[in-house]
């Protein structure tokens, strides 16, 4: 296979789940997200969004990016080394996204309260960071919406010693389509490339964003939404809607 013929390849299987997403979005399949995410913004909430490894992009792109919105906060592992008690040596290799046993932490750094909601993105859905900080939200009526991929959490051993995966916790789970080992294609000897998880997760992102700006839009609000700050005027709008969250949303991290 050259690489023409194998761009076309990845383009249309990146093709195939966006269109697959849209029609879920179209059909309602979105509908619970959507409506936890705009009751918390409209009640004063703050939206939490939390990924390890890759799935970290899922978080950015839901917090502190220009058009999305400002109520929300990232939270990264690497939160319990520059807020936390944790060393730098601690955030090597994947042990502390295997490890459960920080989530308490890591939960009180965030600052998640009551009227909060929290988002999860993990392609696999089983590893102890991920499912632990779930656990903690079910335990404390935080609502909580899951993006993961159903063909590979189903395929893989379960590792949180709860015997849960983040699916099984969340309240609304959204299934982001990648293939079980996230590879699209297949090279020559069997290589697997072509990951999508990170490209369908940043599309579901943006299509909550857009689906919740839209409800608070119809009646003519204005949804509290980042405006680019290499914009005339972006940083004065972003900072005066940031002041209304002071000492809840984390940004820099």
């Amino acid at each position: 296979m050259d690489f023409a013929a194998a761009a076309n390849d990845f383009a249309e299987q990146v093709r195939t789940r966006l269109d697959a997403i849209t029609r879920t979005a179209a059909e309602g399949g979105l509908d619970a997200a959507l409506d936890l995410m705009t009751t918390t913004i409209e009640s004063g909430g703050v939206v939490h969004a939390f990924g390890t490894g890759h799935s970290e992009a899922f978080a950015m792109e839901i917090a502190g990016r220009a058009g999305g919105f400002i109520p929300t906060n990232k939270i990264a592992l690497r939160d319990l080394v520059l807020r936390g008690s944790l060393s730098v040596d601690d955030l090597g290799g994947s042990s502390l996204e295997r490890n459960p046993d920080n989530v308490e932490q890591l939960w009180d750094l965030a600052g998640i309260q009551p009227g909060d909601m929290l988002m999860i993105a993990s392609n696999s859905g089983v590893n102890g960071s991920i499912v632990g900080l779930a656990l903690i939200a079910k335990e404390r009526g935080i609502p909580l919406v899951a993006v993961t991929s159903m063909e590979h959490t189903m395929a893989v051993p379960l590792k949180h010693p709860s015997g849960q995966r983040l699916s099984d916790v969340a309240d609304v789970v959204i299934d982001n389509l990648a293939p079980y080992g996230d590879a699209t294609l297949t090279l020559n000897g069997g290589v697997p490339v072509g990951a999508v998880s990170s490209i369908t997760a940043a599309y579901i992102a943006q299509l909550l964003t857009v689906g919740v700006s839209e409800r608070i839009a119809v009646d003519g609000r204005r949804p509290p939404l980042y405006l680019s700050a290499n914009i005339p005027g972006g940083d004065e709008h972003n900072s005066a809607l940031e002041a209304r969250y002071a000492g809840r949303i984390h940004r820099g991290t």
